[in-house]
């Protein structure tokens, strides 16, 4: 599936050095699927030990539906587990965009097919600032222009160019990928001595 843009409202979590741990408690490492793990992202801070809701963006209702995820710099560090871009995914993040992401973080959102851009920090702060103002703003994010753009704004993001590359060619599923030379691999796999 090509992956040209994301069109959503945006959710602000403009803070440093947010690790995997943070996105998802180690205790729901043990869910058999994926599937559930969408209402446990941010949970240890959405929520105290009573089960009562904290004041965090991911409970606000202005920011229900985003679609596109604001964060700091160096996201997504800590330990390399799969299940912290899943819960963003499952809660409904499509895309993120941030100041710098831990490579291994970047290489398992790529994996699922969630964009992760790289902005400037200047540019991700004004946009923090209007979208905490105007949290109804649909903010695009394209990655054929290389450009955000919300309101009257825009600026530009980046992303390795093999990553872009495999979301606008629609290559960043390599399970799928690998389903569609089922014949090949097979074909291989016959060929081979051992």
């Amino acid at each position: 599936m090509v992956i040209e843009s994301v069109i959503g409202k945006a959710l602000p979590l403009v803070l440093d050095d947010i690790d995997t741990d943070r996105i998802i408690p180690a205790r729901f490492l043990k869910e058999i699927t994926f599937e559930n793990m969408g209402q446990y992202a941010f949970i240890d801070e959405r929520q105290d030990s009573s089960g009562k809701k904290n004041d965090h963006p991911f409970n606000k209702e202005d920011y229900n539906n985003a679609k596109i995820l604001l964060v700091g710099k160096n996201f997504g560090c800590g330990s390399s587990r799969e299940h912290a871009p899943q819960a963003l995914k499952r809660y409904g993040i499509q895309a993120i965009i941030g100041e710098s992401f831990a490579e291994i973080f970047a290489g398992n959102c790529k994996a699922i097919g969630l964009p992760v851009v790289y902005a400037n920090k200047d540019d991700i702060k004004t946009l923090e600032t209007h979208i905490i103002k105007h949290p109804e703003t649909m903010v695009t994010l394209n990655l054929v222009s290389n450009r955000v753009r919300y309101f009257e704004e825009s600026f530009l993001i980046s992303m390795p160019t093999p990553q872009r590359e495999s979301f606008l060619k629609g290559t960043w599923n390599v399970l799928e990928l690998l389903k569609k030379q089922s014949v090949d691999v097979d074909n291989l796999n016959n060929s081979l001595p051992y």
